[in-house]
């Protein structure tokens, strides 16, 4: 057995070189810094998982800053964070409009062009999709009480949000839209109406030849899992919050026996959205609540059934 080798040496006023690979995102650090300047991530951070095999999301800490091309984004607050961002002239971000807090004066918006068809609503409103280039100081937050989470994206890699979760997203990601195809009809002719339990549309971001940086706003507390290939799970729509491009979903009822009484006569069921790996799913806990009407369903999408 060869002998190990011997341990580096170091001339007086120099440091060993320390490196650290983050747990949460896979990026390499200095060893320098207290958290992961790519999602924020304290570099002791340690997996807490639970016993079904969900992870709890580590929490970006108080002031934590994110490096991303020339430019640097610092998270600040807890109960509601704010991402506060430090453009480089010659970087630039994009966002929906309602989740812009301030902004110096010299700081350039615009409208971001997208392909036709982008319309979006939230509340009644109509939402715009605008940019934002430097230098200077750009600040954001969304209207409820949660976690950012920092999603650094390599060349090549994209993932899925659910409507209304996206906050910003650095120049270097492009940004596209699908169809969800989660619905189901309820009624016939003049009263036939089609609910999205899930949302009409999702959001797809994707590092093109740059690495990018995403940034989505996840209400109480946010859990992944990693499912195997093959492996699937049955989450409330809603609390979807995003999930790799290579897990695939759909519709999952489920339709009790019928409860009488004097006065009503229902089927209680559930509604599920099915998803089935391999891939990344992150849920939100505090999720929205998505009315099920409870009239007989005249169609649906893809969907799989389990009646009592």
């Amino acid at each position: 057995m060869s002998a190990p080798p011997p341990p580096p040496v170091h001339l007086p006023g120099q440091q060993a070189a320390r490196t650290y690979i983050c747990a949460w995102c896979g990026a390499q650090g200095s060893g320098t810094d207290l958290t992961c300047r790519a999602c924020g991530a304290t570099i002791d951070v340690k997996a807490v998982v639970s016993n079904s095999g969900w992870v709890e999301l580590p929490a970006i800490k108080d002031m934590a800053k994110l490096q991303f091309g020339r430019s640097s984004c610092q998270i600040e607050g807890m109960y509601v964070p704010v991402a506060e961002m430090n453009l480089d002239a010659q970087d630039g971000v994009y966002f929906t409009h309602h989740v812009l807090l301030w902004m110096d004066p010299n700081i350039r918006l615009g409208t971001l062009p997208l392909r036709g068809g982008w319309k979006r609503l939230r509340a009644g409103l109509p939402l715009i999709m605008a940019q934002a280039h430097g230098p200077g100081h750009i600040a954001f937050s969304d209207d409820r009480p949660g976690e950012l989470v920092a999603l650094p994206l390599q060349p090549g890699q994209a993932v899925d949000v659910r409507e209304h979760v996206f906050m910003v997203a650095t120049g270097q990601l492009g940004y596209d839209w699908f169809a969800t195809n989660i619905w189901f009809n309820t009624g016939t002719g003049n009263d036939k109406e089609t609910h999205y339990p899930l949302g009409q549309y999702m959001d797809r971001f994707v590092a093109g030849q740059q690495p990018g940086l995403l940034l989505i706003h996840g209400g109480g507390n946010i859990f992944v899992r990693r499912l195997a290939p093959g492996e699937s799970i049955l989450i409330k729509p809603s609390s979807l919050l995003f999930k790799d491009p290579t897990v695939s979903m759909q519709l999952h009822i489920e339709q009790s026996a019928s409860m009488s009484g004097n006065w009503f006569s229902v089927k209680p069921r559930h509604l599920w959205l099915h998803l089935r790996g391999p891939g990344r799913v992150a849920v939100e806990s505090a999720y929205g609540f998505f009315h099920d009407p409870g009239h007989n369903i005249t169609g649906n999408s893809a969907a799989s059934w389990q009646r009592g």
